[in-house]
């Protein structure tokens, strides 16, 4: 059960159009301080090295190749999936049957900044995933900075609906997922379904969710001092390197814009979970209260100084465990 700690632990509600459920997750674990500390020590410098020269051509893709360790969970199922540009995967956890008509299914974006990360270090939190929501996921490994531009994810994400809806899993029961970078696709892919006519998904979940390309938010936000990941300067950096990505090889397209400046008019229900003192808190904030402005169902839930995509540690972290038993809850509900 959630418990609502003072305002030294947590911002003030909000107050928008359409009533914004704020639960409050008090309460930090040893595990999750260890985590946190690991974190700010090993992961963080590292960042800061390369926001101090984005340019430079750094080994992005090597973090995908040491993520062996990253096990699926025991008795998970997967298969190859090839999309028109980029590969994905569709799992199932243990105890999920695939073949079950009508039941709800997940597409899965993985976070890492638009430049690292995919179907290998993800592969873990998705099965756990299934696991807990009873649903198959497709993993799509879309296409990355600097090589292509967002423009192209928000495609590959687009291609993983369609290769769903092409399998017989209708619109209406499809849940777009992401974490950070991949929280901002789902949005980006959810908005890109409701223009194309492909029709309204069944939910939104966003951990730690980017959703603002403008830097200032979150440099304002007193977060951006306390987050144990993000080193203040790498937000600008990745702002610069993603517009200097679409001017190269946007191919005459325009980019895609930040999802807190759409109309969100007609989105999902969406659930959105962020750790009180991260960066992109200030993000996953801004974003619920977009959606309930636009009278959208958002459910924000704040655990307390939980690491940006802390959930990604559930193995270890019982906070993270139980994040992705509130994923699992929030996604029946949408039966």
């Amino acid at each position: 059960m959630s418990t609502a700690l003072s305002h030294d632990a947590f911002p003030p509600r909000l107050v928008t159009a359409h009533p914004i459920h704020v639960r409050e997750f008090a309460g930090v674990s040893l595990p999750s301080r260890l985590l946190s500390e690991s974190v700010r020590r090993t992961v963080r410098p590292a960042i800061d090295a390369w926001a101090l020269a984005p340019a430079l051509p750094w080994p992005a893709t090597l973090v995908e190749r040491l993520a062996f360790p990253l096990a699926q969970v025991p008795g998970t199922r997967r298969r190859a999936v090839r999309l028109p540009s980029c590969a994905a995967e569709y799992l199932s956890g243990p105890g999920v049957d695939p073949a079950v008509p009508g039941g709800p299914t997940i597409l899965y974006l993985h976070g890492g900044a638009f430049l690292c990360c995919g179907l290998g270090t993800h592969r873990q939190m998705v099965s756990r995933i299934s696991a807990a929501t009873g649903a198959p996921v497709l993993n799509v490994g879309y296409r990355l900075l600097p090589g292509h531009p967002i423009r192209d994810s928000v495609e590959d994400g687009v291609a993983g609906l369609r290769w769903l809806l092409d399998q017989g899993r209708p619109i209406e029961r499809i849940v777009l997922a992401g974490d950070s970078a991949g929280g901002f696709l789902a949005f980006a892919v959810a908005l890109e379904s409701l223009r194309l006519g492909l029709g309204r998904p069944a939910g939104i979940v966003a951990l730690s969710p980017l959703t603002d390309l403008d830097p200032h938010g979150k440099l304002d936000h007193s977060n951006s001092r306390h987050c144990a990941l993000f080193p203040r300067r790498a937000v600008p950096a990745l702002t610069s390197l993603i517009d200097r990505v679409d001017a190269a090889r946007g191919g005459g397209h325009a980019p895609v814009g930040s999802p807190v400046d759409a109309d969100l008019t007609g989105m999902p229900p969406t659930l959105i979970q962020t750790g009180s003192h991260e960066m992109t808190f200030a993000d996953a904030e801004l974003m619920a209260q977009r959606l309930g402005a636009a009278g959208v169902p958002c459910e924000l839930q704040i655990w307390e100084r939980q690491v940006h995509v802390f959930q990604a540690a559930s193995a270890v972290v019982p906070e993270g465990a139980r994040a992705v038993a509130e994923i699992g809850a929030f996604v029946r509900t949408l039966d």
